[in-house]
């Protein structure tokens, strides 16, 4: 069974965005991200594909098919990769391949689970992360800490949720002070 893998970047105080909406806390120039790169290098030899939300999406249209992100170790693997978009408004997905999803959420995850293929990755699309989190539908959360306090944004896990017990079963800290961590969600009881 194919898994998926939540990959997000949070500040130190967990918000995956700030004030603004904005992720412009992990773009700072001081940061060394070379290690990242081999990082996400590895990540991308595990998955065939990813999904992702209708403005997740459409931010990484505008920018990983472009000349701005020619440079980018990781830009040939993202626009190669399967995309996997959820939207019930969107009628065209021209960045591709790409597959637009308009059935139950859930349901269509749990097909896509169950059928051939390499794990699936999330990028952002916090809406969809906490939805299929709720069904017991993520496997593994690959987290960036940033060393940044940002004090207010939108929650990378929402103060309304549940318990989710995971297991670490994997750190890196990289020059700048950024540190990975990688959990495995456990089953429920």
């Amino acid at each position: 069974m194919r898994k998926i893998i939540v990959q997000q970047w949070i500040s130190l105080d967990g918000f995956a965005s700030d004030r603004d909406g904005t992720t412009k806390f992990f773009e700072n120039p001081d940061l060394d991200y070379s290690g990242i790169h081999k990082d996400q290098l590895e990540l991308f030899e595990t998955i065939d594909a990813a999904i992702l939300g209708a403005t997740t999406y459409k931010m990484f249209a505008e920018y990983w098919p472009t000349e701005a992100a020619k440079d980018e170790p990781v830009a040939p693997k993202i626009n190669a990769l399967e995309k996997i978009v959820f939207s019930k408004k969107m009628n065209a997905a021209l960045w591709g391949p790409a597959t637009i999803y308009r059935d139950d959420l859930g349901d269509a995850v749990r097909e896509l689970k169950n059928s051939p293929g390499k794990n699936m990755v999330i990028w952002g699309s916090l809406s969809i992360c906490e939805a299929l989190a709720e069904n017991d539908l993520i496997d593994e959360y690959l987290l960036y800490v940033v060393p940044a306090f940002i004090g207010k944004g939108r929650r990378f896990f929402p103060d309304d949720k549940e318990l989710h017990n995971m297991d670490l079963y994997e750190t890196k800290t990289f020059d700048g002070g950024i540190v990975s961590l990688k959990y495995r969600v456990r089953p429920k009881k």
